[in-house]
């Protein structure tokens, strides 16, 4: 891969980390929302939903950042659209499809 294509995939990985992180801060802010009045037994249910989505989301982000990072890595050791157990260039479809995903050998 040469310093073009590095480049590209650097700019696409730096654009979807601040795509994730704008959107996490918009949710954080909506999180915070308590009410003054009691809440009935249906609206408790929808609530406690909600926080628990807002938990899986905020675990999903935090996944795909750190993979994201970790491409991020790669590409500043050059090591970036290379098969990290076999060493051999991977299919160019791979980082276009999936740039944050490690690649992992054939079987």
């Amino acid at each position: 891969m040469d310093a073009k294509d590095l480049d590209r995939y650097q700019q696409l990985l730096l654009a979807k980390r601040r795509n994730i992180e704008a959107g996490a801060i918009g949710t954080l802010g909506a999180a915070g929302g308590a009410t003054e009045r009691p809440a009935d037994v249906i609206d408790q249910a929808a609530d406690a939903a909600q926080a628990d989505l807002q938990v899986h989301l905020h675990q999903t982000d935090s996944h795909l950042l750190r993979a994201i990072e970790e491409a991020l890595a790669r590409i500043d050791r050059q090591t970036f659209g290379v098969c990290e157990a076999c060493q051999r260039p991977i299919s160019a479809a791979r980082p276009e499809a999936v740039p944050w995903d490690a690649p992992l050998p054939r079987l």
